[in-house]
């Protein structure tokens, strides 16, 4: 868990200057910034108008997944809407049941948009406003809720709906205790938000997309709203990066189509047992682990496999970041997509000391057989999902 609170450390660190958090606190929206790379998808930053609004501490929030706002109430189908506008890369705007950490539901308005990486086009971060849906009074009594959820004093009711529900019976559904027994909120109705509140959360995207520009530019790593085009810049979608994120050994990708065959993933564990960052890695040719003593024959097996585009297994001598070799075994594998084409190739590392030691469970070979096919059913879902899309 360090490990993975120090490349949430370093997704801010490493883009944007040190004084961009306390500028983002001075806003007053709330929203969370996810962080697509890192496995898991974790929020690497929450507003204290977002923890006001949901009763979570920071703690609590930096380093989980958005799941944990989830409850029985959440459409399926809006999580399946945003998941789909995570995989496009592009921006969503949708009506959400969320629930605060005292398993309060409430209506909001969710409004995410990427950020990009200027030098390569990478999506960078995710920006997610949420903005709670306000709603109007009712007169034959209700629910006492603010929506930031620091208390009950005003009555509220949206623009909302009753879902229609064909069976006689129909379901009360969950029933919230407030401090007056008879005051509960029906999580039955739809609220649809206002142009005004869609209006204020894309405006307050733009604000937060202006303090992360301007801050970059004392790193000298720009972030922009919209992807540009950089011609030989290699990245892979959002998607793929999430879905990497879950394949836990140390592997790189490599992308055979672009000038140098860069890498264009490299797992937590492998910027763990290499010691570089992965902004230090990405665009990089896999001979960046090469050194003085690296067996230029082992090197020449390597290529050889790449070139007939078949798997091989080598010992290697490879550099970590400090320039302290260790002995890596090395499995490299072509990945193919849903047209059976070579889209990338996988490089599992083992390092020897580890694999030595290791005696309980699967034995390393296999290991490295068991990552070479989880990233294969990635690829592959990933390509058959695009294809899907556009037919």
């Amino acid at each position: 868990m360090d490990s993975k609170l120090g490349l949430i450390q370093q997704s801010f660190n490493t883009r944007y200057s040190q004084w961009v958090r306390e500028a983002l606190d001075e806003l007053p929206d709330n929203f969370t910034i996810t962080d697509p790379s890192i496995s898991g998808h974790p929020i690497v930053f929450a507003s204290r108008g977002f923890l006001k609004m949901s009763g979570y501490s920071l703690e609590e929030v930096i380093g989980q997944n958005g799941k944990i706002f989830q409850g029985p109430k959440t459409n399926r189908r809006t999580l399946m809407e945003i998941s789909e506008a995570i995989r496009q890369e592009k921006d969503v705007q949708v009506n959400l049941v969320n629930y605060r950490k005292d398993g309060t539901p409430f209506w909001m308005l969710f409004h995410m948009s990427p950020v990009f990486g200027k030098e390569d086009g990478r999506v960078i971060h995710f920006v997610a406003v949420q903005v709670p849906i306000t709603r109007k009074p009712r007169r034959n009594g209700g629910v006492s809720l603010n929506e930031d959820g620091s208390g009950f004093n005003e009555i509220m009711f949206g623009s909302c709906r009753k879902e229609v529900d064909t069976n006689p019976v129909l379901e009360v559904g969950r029933v919230l205790s407030l401090d007056s027994a008879t005051n509960v909120l029906e999580i039955e109705e739809t609220c649809e938000a206002s142009d005004f509140e869609k209006r204020m959360a894309a405006n307050a995207f733009n604000c937060i997309l202006s303090v992360l520009t301007n801050y970059s530019e004392s790193t000298g790593r720009l972030v922009c709203g919209t992807r540009c085009s950089v011609p030989g810049v290699c990245y892979i979608s959002s998607s793929l990066n999430i879905s990497l994120g879950r394949i836990k050994q140390s592997f790189v990708l490599i992308d055979p189509h672009l000038p140098g065959m860069p890498i264009v993933y490299a797992s937590d564990a492998f910027l763990k047992l290499t010691g570089y960052d992965r902004h230090e890695i990405l665009g990089l040719n896999f001979a960046v682990l090469n050194g003085a003593d690296t067996d230029t024959s082992t090197l020449h097996q390597i290529k050889e496999s790449i070139q007939t585009e078949q798997a091989c297994t080598v010992r290697i001598l490879s550099y970590r970041k400090d320039k302290s070799s260790f002995w890596n075994c090395l499995h490299l594998s072509p990945v193919r997509n849903a047209s059976g084409k070579v889209a990338y190739f996988v490089g599992v590392q083992i390092e020897e000391e580890w694999k030595n030691k290791e005696r309980h469970g699967l034995s390393p070979e296999m290991r490295q057989l068991s990552t070479v096919g989880a990233v294969k059913v990635a690829v592959r879902s990933l390509s058959m999902a695009a294809g899907s899309s556009k037919s």
